[in-house]
């Protein structure tokens, strides 16, 4: 089963496009999913590792983090920030859905594994950072934050984006080592098929897939809602429990590498996958108790309060068919949606768009947000816009969020745009009324000193 985080109701704020039908932000919602977990996750980005960093803070002390120690060198003339180190996972991910690109040829797990490096990489940059600043606090109290930052240098080519594929690491593989996992289980799968000595039809091969991904491999659906590790692919491949979202993903690539078609449908809360094929009936047959298309889907299939419980092979022909740009913005969504609710973890029920409909308590905010969590919300929304340029309501969710770490110039940029593809003439005007105080904070703000270490993000 898979469950976006955020009610029906939330699902009207998108635009009208494909992947819009899938998305919705700033609803308060606790997320539902099937819960069983027993295998224990890690993912370099969140669980925290106890590392000894040498005196001289060289590109040593980064070694838990290939990409990033491949990118640091005191001799280099370049400095870094965290969107420099972010960058080329950043491209690569865009050069993987370009318009140019056929949807049929985009590699989903390619492009989850991309976003999943990008946000490593920023946080292991702002890792480093902060042993940095620690090591400077024990060593030479009078360095200031701006040292510290010119010690981490830059000695790549921006040029060379191919080279880089190799030196993104996620838990200590390559892409391609993890998608090689995903290889690895097709092939367990045919072994699965020979050693029962049956034929090719879908519906022996998806018996196949689900015996080796959840009782050989034991894949579980998990329901710990604000853990990240569950949004992240490599990190589910590894432990082998996420969120039935992605449980899903890893179904259809593996039935993609088998030669089986998998499609998928949002169907209200939940998005549900089955096999093309000219008798969908087949999948509702019960054999032990269960559909196939129940083990395939979840325990949403067998939930009356799930819309999944009311779906017969005849009514599967009806639903919309996502495209795999469509299963990519979902991906996206989970994760702004997960990453906002950590950093707003302090502010129960504050919205997105809170401050838009209380005009009269407009401020420069000082709500404890953890801006780590903010930006990676913040990344994931600026990856969707590039699927999605005119959706003027994730636009206006990214303009928020900048409004909410006071980058007043960028949220008042964003916001305009916003406005200019709206078709809502009521949201038009308070959108308006918003973006004149904005200029009004950005003037005040501009009179105040800048912070120093303004790259700096650290998590409360």
């Amino acid at each position: 089963m898979f469950a976006l985080l955020g009610s029906a109701s939330a699902m009207t704020m998108a635009s009208s496009s494909p992947v819009s039908r899938f998305v919705g932000f700033g609803d308060p919602t606790t997320l539902r999913y099937d819960h069983d977990q027993r295998r224990r996750c890690s993912w370099n980005g969140i669980e925290k590792k106890r590392i000894t960093f040498p005196r001289n803070r060289t590109a040593s002390s980064a070694s838990a983090y290939p990409l990033f120690l491949n990118q640091l060198n005191k001799d280099s003339p370049g400095r870094k920030t965290y969107k420099e180190v972010t960058k080329p996972a950043r491209q690569m991910f865009a050069r993987e859905i370009s318009p140019q690109s056929k949807d049929s040829e985009i590699s989903i797990a390619k492009v989850l594994l991309y976003i999943a490096a990008e946000d490593e990489s920023f946080l292991a940059f702002n890792r480093e950072l902060d042993a940095q600043s620690f090591m400077r606090d024990l060593s030479d109290p009078s360095e200031t934050d701006s040292e510290v930052r010119e010690s981490v240098q830059d000695q790549s080519d921006p040029n060379e984006t191919d080279s880089y594929e190799e030196l993104l690491q996620l838990d200590g593989k390559s892409i391609s080592e993890w998608l090689s996992e995903l290889d690895a289980i097709s092939k367990e799968v045919e072994a699965e098929l020979v050693s029962r000595d049956i034929g090719c039809h879908s519906v022996q091969v998806l018996e196949a897939v689900n015996t080796v991904l959840f009782d050989l491999r034991g894949f579980k659906r998990t329901s710990i809602p604000l853990d990240p590790k569950y949004f992240y692919l490599h990190s589910v491949l590894n432990c082998r429990c996420g969120t039935a979202f992605l449980v899903s993903v890893i179904y259809i690539e593996v039935c993609q590498r088998l030669g089986v078609p998998i499609v998928g449908s949002r169907v209200g809360e939940d998005f549900l996958i089955w096999p093309k094929t000219e008798y969908p009936e087949e999948l509702f047959n019960t054999t032990s108790g269960q559909s196939l298309f129940g083990i395939v889907n979840g325990r949403c299939v067998d939930d009356p309060r799930s819309m999944a419980s009311d779906l017969t092979g005849k009514s599967l022909l009806d639903l919309d068919i996502a495209t795999n740009r469509d299963i990519i913005g979902i991906a996206l969504a989970n994760l702004i949606r997960v990453h906002w609710r950590r950093a707003s973890r302090s502010s129960p029920g504050l919205m997105l768009t809170s401050p838009i409909r209380q005009l009269n308590k407009i401020r420069i905010y000082d709500i404890p947000l953890r801006p780590q969590d903010l930006r990676l919300a913040i990344a994931a929304a600026e990856r969707l816009l590039i699927l999605e340029p005119r959706n003027w309501k994730l636009r206006r969710d990214l303009g928020m969020m900048l409004y909410y770490i006071k980058q007043y110039g960028e949220a008042i940029q964003e916001l305009s745009i916003s406005m200019a593809f709206a078709s809502n003439e009521e949201e038009v005007k308070v959108m308006k009324l918003f973006v004149e105080k904005l200029h009004l904070l950005r003037l005040i703000s501009s009179l105040k000193s800048p912070v120093n270490g303004s790259d700096r993000l650290t998590v409360p």
